[in-house]
């Protein structure tokens, strides 16, 4: 299912009715979770609520290895699994947990850690903007600018389209019983192309489904974000 819906991005277009939102480098806030993890819930309503600020890009990543215990994630997939043992790797951990945040691709918290996902988050949006991306729609196509503000960087962008808020009933499982709300949950995610730290332009279709599409500029596959940009319906 995610990879279907990944590989829309590069065939299908719609108009996006909004527009970028009011931000200033907003900062980008990773969960990783899964419907079959009881520790979850809180911290999926947490990122809801971060959701609603505009200096915050709030991305959530199913990923798929609680599956086994008696309840299959619909949202789950083995690309965000794969992600996330990324960062792992890039933080020199062995292990993966959910739920778990990631902050601006360098902070790792325990996602229902208010005040240090907060902290983390405030640290974050003090730091010298590194690069700045701006987002435009024209004719059905989405033009991306990257416009470097330090010198020396490179890395990858990325685009991320993410849905509606999705009402999920758990009829087994951990949180067997539970009527969960999800918010901005990952449905493609795919490499623009390479930064060489000069400003650069791009363009790409935009998907016929979900809520909003992010644009991530980041050191590589994971590691630290240099920028990032979003555009709603």
């Amino acid at each position: 299912m995610f990879l279907r819906k990944a590989a829309l991005i590069a065939t299908m277009v719609f108009a996006l009715a909004g527009g970028a939102r009011a931000q200033t480098n907003p900062v980008v806030v990773e969960l990783f979770t899964a419907q079959g993890c009881s520790s979850c819930p809180p911290a999926d309503a947490f990122l809801a609520d971060l959701a609603d600020r505009d200096d915050v890009i709030a991305l959530s990543l199913h990923v798929d290895y609680w599956d086994y215990l008696g309840w299959s994630d619909p949202f789950a997939s083995p690309e965000m699994t794969a992600r996330q043992r990324g960062y792992a790797g890039y933080q020199n951990v062995r292990s993966v947990f959910t739920p778990q945040m990631i902050v601006q691709g360098v902070t790792s918290e325990v996602g229902h850690r208010r005040a240090a996902v907060l902290e983390a988050i405030a640290l974050a949006k003090a730091a010298p903007a590194a690069a700045r991306v701006e987002l435009q729609q024209e004719a059905g196509r989405l033009r991306v600018t990257i416009i470097p503000l330090r010198p020396g960087l490179s890395g990858i962008v990325h685009m991320v389209n993410y849905d509606v808020p999705q009402v999920q009933q758990i009829p087994s499982g951990e949180n067997i019983g539970q009527t969960l709300t999800y918010v901005n949950v990952v449905t493609g995610w795919m490499r623009l192309g390479t930064w060489n730290g000069e400003r650069m332009e791009l363009t790409a279709p935009v998907p016929t489904m979900g809520k909003g599409v992010a644009v991530l500029v980041q050191e590589n596959t994971v590691g630290p974000i240099f920028a990032a940009a979003r555009m709603e319906r």
